[in-house]
């Protein structure tokens, strides 16, 4: 966006090429561009101002002669208004306006969208300029004390509320159940629920309560609250889950069922002991959810074919592996999909149960009461089903049973944690099972990961570097050419980025697609498996075969503009784990992307 700011400017006159220069150049240092421009005295801030409104498509206000109202100010927090530098100038018909100095401060407009949202606002972003806003923000001091003497308020009901705790029976419940903290972590989960979060983190961070979601796999500051609200909307989390109020000092594990707009989700609660308080994780799992499709998860169709052709097969195991978080189970789900029809038995074992899948037998171990895995399979193997899952192989008893499963006629999917399908193998020889047996059994091996698709909302050309272009022209020449029917390796790739957007939050990525390696355990990778595994006899199948690495897949997914060279080098490192050994097991060169510096239009567009 800074960029549209600076070629508007440039457009009416209010800078040159010298100033845009120095601009840039003050942006590229850390200053924002506001800094550089207005601080460096080139363009009034009433300029600036009405150009980021232009460019954002927010109204601008003239709050030259406007007087505050009071009644609309007391709707928002002075706090909130004087770290997010907002002013509440008008509320009409539900609909709150707010104007802020950087109307894409996705801080102060999840800050704004939370407080509107536990009395069912809406929330309008307009912009004026710094000169002003600050004034008004000054002018509220006759509020002050009001608002003060509220938060006072507030901060002794909370401190009272905790000695009666400590000291009386019964009175956290009540405590609890008060409509403030009800409301406040109520909004605090429907908010992640229509953010699309995976994970809720609610964390004490020095004099703050701090809430984090997860969103496509990076955690976000959402909110910050006080931290004398954090051990009440700890407790309140406990209450909704079933835990226990008053222990403090263990780790507690529960669960919560609530009906966000009209769809029925789970939140898997884990809380944690830290020093003064505790942690509290809530992983978000949208029951009425159904699996995605292969093709919907982003598996390239070359992969789907395969992946396919050994469904239909009658027994054996379908493996896939990776880190936690990589979309292990969702890609069985999707399998699962395919084979889900009325001639056939599916039971599953799982911790937790993430998609309900009409006409499957899904079942949720308990370790707690002596029902895991490995006594849940088998139960499994005496209700005549045709294909089991198994949540995840994590000791040698599961492992045993999943492999005489397969081999008594049954299609046994499951999960193991491993870098990649070079360790699939290792990994379960570790646990104990036997190389004949495994080699009898083994059908296909799936590695994956997640990468973050590029926002379509935002998604521009990108300039990378000649060092980093050259690596990755390196890498494609190494791919079988059916993988390439859509590039020309003749001509200069275009590579994209998300400029960012209010639709992304400003960080210029939507949404995740699979990256994967796939492997099919035939004849020679099952003798190989039988002498002991030779890792040099498996790569060589591996190539034989014209499958393509995590980390080819990866780049492939950057060149074909699904994400960005930026996302390659995040996770270069992990998905390249495979190929940075030998075959003598000796550590390799490590990828030019994992050092390469990155672009210089990355370089400006994060302030380095």
């Amino acid at each position: 966006m800074n960029q549209q700011i600076l070629d508007l400017l440039q457009k009416q006159g209010a800078i040159d090429d010298k100033s845009r220069g120095i601009a840039e150049d003050l942006v590229s240092r850390g200053k924002t561009l506001e800094q550089a421009l207005v601080g460096g005295k080139y363009v009034s801030d009433t300029d600036f101002a009405k150009a980021q409104a232009q460019v954002y498509g927010v109204p601008y206000m003239d709050l030259s002669e406007m007087e505050p109202n009071p009644e609309v100010l007391e709707l928002i927090p002075k706090k909130t208004l004087k770290t997010y530098k907002a002013v509440p100038v008008e509320y009409t018909d539900g609909v709150l306006t707010v104007v802020l100095r950087n109307p894409q401060d996705y801080r102060a407009v999840e800050a704004l969208e939370f407080l509107a949202g536990e009395r069912e606002w809406k929330i309008k972003v307009a912009t004026a300029p710094a000169s002003q806003i600050n004034k008004m923000v000054k002018s509220l001091s006759g509020l002050e004390a009001e608002i003060e003497t509220s938060l006072e308020a507030a901060r002794g009901k909370f401190e009272k509320e905790k000695e009666e705790e400590i000291t009386g029976d019964g009175k956290i419940e009540d405590i609890i159940k008060g409509a403030p903290v009800s409301r406040m972590l109520s909004v605090i989960m429907r908010h992640a629920v229509e953010g699309g979060a995976s994970d809720i983190h609610i964390e004490p961070v020095g004099n703050e309560s701090r809430i984090r979601y997860r969103i496509d796999g990076v955690l976000r500051t959402s909110l910050t609250l006080p931290v004398y609200v954090h051990p009440a909307l700890v407790s309140r989390v406990k209450v909704l889950a079933n835990l226990k109020i008053d222990e403090t000092r263990i780790p507690q594990d529960g669960r919560i069922t609530q009906e966000i707009n009209n769809k029925k989700i789970d939140f898997r609660i884990s809380t944690l002991p830290v020093v003064d308080h505790e942690k509290v994780v809530m992983r978000i799992l949208d029951t009425t959810a159904g699996a995605p499709t292969f093709e919907q998860l982003g598996f390239r169709k070359q992969y789907i074919e395969i992946m396919k052709e050994e469904l239909k097969k009658p027994h054996g195991l379908f493996l896939i592996t990776g880190p936690t978080g990589s979309g292990k189970s969702t890609t069985l789900f999707s399998g699962l999909n395919v084979l889900n029809s009325d001639g056939v038995n599916i039971s599953t074992l799982e911790d937790p149960v993430e998609y309900y899948i009409e006409g499957v037998n899904q079942s949720q171990v308990r370790p707690e009461i002596n029902y895991t895995f490995a006594t849940g399979l088998r139960s499994l193997l005496r209700q005549d089903p045709n294909v089991i899952m198994v949540g995840e192989i994590r000791d040698r008893e599961t492992a045993e049973l999943a492999i005489h499963a397969s081999l008594t006629g049954h299609l046994i999917f499951s999960t193991l944690h491993t870098n990649d399908v070079y360790g699939l193998v290792p990994r379960l020889l570790d646990m104990g099972v036997e190389p004949f047996l495994l080699a009898a059994t083994m059908n296909i091996g799936v590695a994956q990961r997640l990468a973050r698709k590029i926002c379509p909302h935002c998604k521009e050309e990108e300039e990378i570097t000649d060092e980093t272009r050259d690596e990755i022209m390196q890498v494609l020449k190494g791919i079988p050419k059916k993988y390439l029917t859509d590039i020309d390796l003749n001509k200069k790739i275009t590579f994209y980025h998300g400029k960012g957007c209010p639709k992304c939050g400003d960080i210029g990525y939507s949404g995740r697609t699979a990256v994967a390696e796939v492997f099919q355990f035939n004849d020679a990778a099952k003798k190989s498996i039988e002498k002991g595994f030779s890792r040099k006899v498996f790569k060589a199948e591996f190539e034989k075969q014209g499958m393509i690495t995590l980390y080819e897949d990866l780049v492939l997914k950057a060149v074909e503009g699904v994400t960005t060279v930026e996302e390659v080098k995040r996770l270069a490192q992990e998905t390249s784990e495979s190929e940075d050994l030998d075959e003598n097991g000796q550590p390799k060169e490590p990828h030019a992307l994992d050092k390469a510096e990155p672009a210089e239009s990355n370089k400006k567009k994060t302030g380095q």
